[in-house]
């Protein structure tokens, strides 16, 4: 048993970090079984909203019915029964998610949905209650926990660029490990990798996703002044941004100062007539 659990991790962590790691003749050393796990970026491509899922209270619902006109939507690829990849990567999402003024409902939704077809509505249930009581914002977020047949799992995986491989020898899913963001439209606009997420990293990205239809104003200065950067998974500083950015305010001081100069010489005058 020690040395299955062991195996299994060994298989999900692996995954993980070979697609963003491996070379293209390194990937052909890989195990068989590894080589089709990775992430194959899908940005600007739109998700089929039509696709039905089962939520975790044993509705059949759309894709669709989580979007709408105005609140993106982060969407996880886990299984409820991982031993650990998945946890670490939900854990890691709650861990950004506390530290973020907005809660799931207020801009943004969550959608977490199982890869395993074998997995059920109260599996789901169960799992979506124990994560909630871990975000401590209450269990009336919009966070859903959904399950799917095979077809419908393959197909939404394919559209997101997800691959995925079920290793029949310890009965576990090797898989990378992502946060898809996605428009109220459906459709993707930023990959979000690793087992941490920073809250500014969520924020921005909610807030790209959305077209900067949420977020205070200095929350859209900030976004026209930071781009992500790939290579750390992060939002870093965008140095035309801040350029531009120090341009306007660089404008509105000259302007506010000639402004006051005009004000005083029009007291002067009147003062002398």
């Amino acid at each position: 048993m020690k040395h299955r659990i062991l195996y299994s991790v060994f298989v999900s962590l692996l995954a993980w970090a070979s697609f963003a790691t491996t070379t293209t003749a390194e990937a052909q050393q890989l195990p068989s079984e590894l080589r089709d796990v990775d992430v194959n970026e899908q940005l600007g491509e739109t998700i089929d909203l039509d696709l039905p899922f089962v939520d975790e209270d044993g509705n059949t619902v759309r894709l669709g019915d989580y979007f709408d006109s105005d609140k993106a939507v982060l969407l996880t690829l886990n299984y409820y029964n991982c031993p650990m990849l998945c946890s670490m990567q939900l854990n890691g999402l709650i861990d950004g998610l506390r530290e973020l003024a907005w809660a799931p409902g207020d801009h943004f939704r969550i959608v977490t949905i199982s890869i395993d077809p074998r997995e059920g509505p109260d599996l789901a249930a169960a799992k979506r209650e124990a994560y909630l009581q871990s975000l401590g914002k209450g269990q009336d977020v919009e966070w859903a926990f959904l399950t799917g047949e095979e077809p419908n799992i393959r197909a939404l995986a394919s559209q997101l660029g997800f691959g995925y491989h079920y290793v029949r020898e310890v009965d576990e899913f090797a898989h990378p490990s992502a946060v898809y963001v996605l428009s109220p439209k459906g459709v993707i606009t930023r990959y979000l990798y690793g087992l941490q997420y920073r809250a500014f990293d969520l924020r921005m990205a909610i807030m790209e996703a959305a077209e900067g239809k949420v977020g205070t104003t200095v929350d859209r200065i900030l976004l026209s002044c930071f781009h992500y950067d790939s290579s750390s998974n992060s939002y870093s500083v965008f140095a035309f941004g801040v350029l531009r950015l120090a341009g306007v305010i660089t404008i509105l001081l000259l302007g506010g100062v000639l402004g006051i100069m005009w004000i005083r010489e029009m007291r002067r005058r009147l003062a002398v007539e």
